[in-house]
């Protein structure tokens, strides 16, 4: 069992450091990230970082403070899993639109890895929101804390997405681009149509180029403006649809004023609650 557990761990390792999304791992045009053990990794970090989230409502007193701590933690996986389901058909039909040919599995696995990251990310910064629950009953900063973490996992999340749907549009024009010179040239018009695409050699050179690149490093202009465009418009999408969505499945962290609850009442909204934190940190 531990046995699986660490190898599914350094399945998500490979992802963060990059060796899962290199050129030569895309040749196929898809991403070869299984599903499964991903899956069950980003649960136990979302528990993890739950907990730490959870940890706040443990300033008060009473058998509410541990359910608090149960809800935070399975909150949290929940969330992700959710977003993931409502933005995954949009996903799809951006790619197909603009011509990518993704399959709906490779668009689930590439999710799944954006969403790894998402999770390692917040679970690395999980210990330092136990230290400011521990060390502060501001309640309005703890909330705006937890926003700044979910920021910047999803930040790095969503860059790794965009990056890695880059790379896989190159690896897809360079296969095109095989079987076109591999076919013989019955015209002028096929000849002329290679003259403005880049040699089978030139990419060759350039993949050798992105090993060394990491996750996130970029590989340059080499996909449409247009394509790069569409995709950005879909991480506008995801983060808007995470953020309310954060907001539908509240309260996360617990305020000390009000009785525990598994869900509150639908008002406002995400951005809204956040002023309102802001505006209440610098008046008390």
């Amino acid at each position: 069992m531990w046995n699986k557990i660490w190898e599914w761990f350094k399945q998500l390792d490979d992802i963060l450091r990059g060796d899962a999304t290199r050129m030569s791992s895309l040749s196929r045009g898809r991403i070869e990230i299984p599903i499964g053990g991903l899956s069950v990794a980003i649960v136990l970090l979302g528990l993890l970082y739950g907990m730490c989230v959870g940890s706040f409502a443990m300033i008060r007193t009473g058998g509410e403070a541990y359910m608090q701590l149960l809800a935070s933690t399975i909150k949290i996986p929940l969330l992700f899993f959710l977003t993931l389901a409502v933005t995954l058909p949009s996903l799809y039909v951006f790619n197909a639109l603009i011509g990518t040919r993704l399959s709906v599995v490779s668009v689930l696995r590439l999710l799944i890895a954006s969403l790894g990251v998402m999770l390692a990310v917040l679970a690395s910064l999980g210990p330092i929101v136990v230290f400011f629950a521990l060390s502060t009953k501001n309640y309005p900063f703890m909330k705006l804390l937890n926003v700044a973490t979910g920021t910047m996992a999803g930040v790095l999340g969503l860059g790794f997405l965009l990056r890695t749907l880059d790379r896989l549009v190159v690896a897809q024009e360079q296969m095109d681009l095989i079987s076109l010179e591999s076919k013989p040239k019955k015209s002028k018009v096929t000849k002329k149509k290679m003259t403005k695409k880049t040699t089978v050699t030139e990419l060759a050179a350039k993949e050798t180029a992105f090993e060394v690149t990491g996750a996130l490093d970029p590989l340059g202009e080499f996909t449409s403006r247009k394509t790069k465009r569409v995709f950005r418009v879909w991480t506008i999408v995801f983060a808007l649809v995470g953020a309310q969505m954060s907001w539908v499945l509240r309260p996360f962290i617990g305020s000390p004023d009000m009785p525990f609850q598994w869900f509150r009442h639908r008002e406002s909204n995400f951005f809204i609650a956040v002023l309102k934190a802001l505006v209440n940190l610098f008046s008390s």
